[in-house]
């Protein structure tokens, strides 16, 4: 009798931490379910004449990260914050694991096998960093340089193995997760300026010279509108040395990716054969497309790999302009669902994993896009549910796994 009433309550307890699907945000669900299937139907048509299947796997990894969403969505999402320094940990073990058994694929070691399977544990960091800094920043918001600085190097750690691997995108991807977290935990954007504007000013001293003095006087003016613009001005005068060094620490291919897309004419054949049939392929699709299955660049395998960096040119060869819309739209309206979602949350850090999951979507999504159009340099980022990747849209998933939690157990009304 005793053992049969401890299990009870046992019972009891694990299905009280349940809660039913009925506040469950249905419309982002939707959204994500038709972006994953339109992903399917353009994988497959770029891999129509090349004898693979990955728009299977597409959809059914799509499919397991629906069922997971439907499951995370039922657990309370604050459970994490007594968890969070795990996390933590699985997520930085899976990044040094990498580099003693990882494979490696175009010079880059990102790659694990796991029973077959080729996993990228870098994309399962991202949501890792969102749980994490999610947790540091509702306990401690980071309003003093000293919080500020907890959260910059608890975010440093993994960010480092993933420029080490070397993945520069991803990379990237972590700095607009942390940034777009601090500025929802209300740090000064004074000093999120003062963070970005070095880094920016060293791309554009790299580039264009004439740009940078600009960029320093913008930086100047706007410093002495929000900041220490003292401080502000003497740190984009340094940057110049500092655009050397870390252009130094980039490879030979990553150099290439980040100035080839203001010219790519300057190697029609090799860094920059991408993105001239990208346009090409984008331009000839014009108002309605050339119809499925019917897209020459596609068709035809003028764009290595389309399947994943360079999807969004397919829909925009076959789908044409219309197409292109319809993916924005559908965008569009799914970070509008994340803000509404953070915005009615019923605690900082439920607020914090959808604002945290929004600036990885949005930075994927402009990044992806300015790749294929050629307003962005080409970093290897996919694009949101639609590109093929099994771990990144998996993780994509658990991420909106969590958001969903976080609408699920928001405060109900009340009449």
């Amino acid at each position: 009798m005793l053992q049969r009433s401890l299990f009870s309550m046992r019972w009891m307890r694990w299905k009280s931490a349940l809660t039913p699907w009925q506040d469950l945000d249905w419309q982002l669900m939707a959204l994500s379910i038709a972006l994953t299937g339109l992903g399917g139907v353009m994988i497959r048509s770029a891999e129509l004449n090349n004898g693979q299947t990955d728009w299977w796997w597409h959809w059914i990894v799509g499919g397991i990260g629906v069922a997971l969403v439907l499951a995370i969505s039922r657990w309370r999402y604050e459970i994490l914050i007594q968890w969070h320094w795990v996390v933590y940990g699985i997520t930085i073990a899976g990044l040094i694991a990498v580099m003693f058994v990882g494979s490696t694929a175009n010079g880059a070691q990102r790659w694990i096998n796991i029973l077959g399977f080729q996993v990228q544990p870098s994309e399962f960091a991202k949501i890792g960093l969102i749980i994490t800094l999610a947790a540091i920043i509702h306990s401690q918001p980071a309003t003093t340089l000293g919080s500020l600085a907890r959260v910059l190097g608890i975010a440093g750690v993994p960010w480092i193995f993933v420029f080490l691997e070397p993945n520069l995108g991803t990379s990237l991807v972590f700095g607009s997760i942390t940034m777009g977290m601090l500025y929802w935990g209300n740090t000064n954007p004074g000093w999120l300026l003062l963070m970005i504007s070095p880094i920016i000013s060293a791309i554009v001293f790299t580039a264009f010279l004439p740009a940078w003095f600009v960029w320093v006087i913008a930086m100047g003016i706007i410093g002495w509108r929000s900041f220490s613009w003292p401080i502000l001005g003497s740190v984009n005068s340094l940057s110049g040395g500092l655009g050397n060094l870390l252009w130094g620490l980039l490879k030979d291919y990553q150099k290439k990716r980040l100035t080839l897309f203001l010219d790519p004419n300057q190697d029609p054949l090799g860094g920059g054969y991408h993105l001239i049939q990208s346009k090409i392929a984008i331009g000839a699709g014009e108002f309605w497309g050339r119809g499925l299955h019917q897209g020459t660049q596609t068709q035809l395998r003028f764009i290595p790999e389309q399947h994943t960096d360079f999807i969004f040119s397919a829909i925009g060869e076959e789908l044409g302009f219309i197409g292109c819309m319809c993916v924005l739209l559908g965008f569009w309206f799914l970070c509008l669902r994340l803000v509404i979602i953070a915005q009615n949350a019923k605690d900082n850090f439920g607020s914090l994993i959808a604002i945290g999951f929004l600036s990885m979507i949005v930075f994927q999504t402009v990044v992806n896009i300015g790749m294929n159009i050629g307003l962005a340099p080409i970093t290897g980022i996919p694009l949101p549910l639609l590109s093929y990747g099994r771990s990144a849209l998996l993780a994509n998933f658990l991420g909106l796994g969590l958001v969903e939690s976080v609408a699920n157990h928001r405060p109900r009304l009340r009449f």
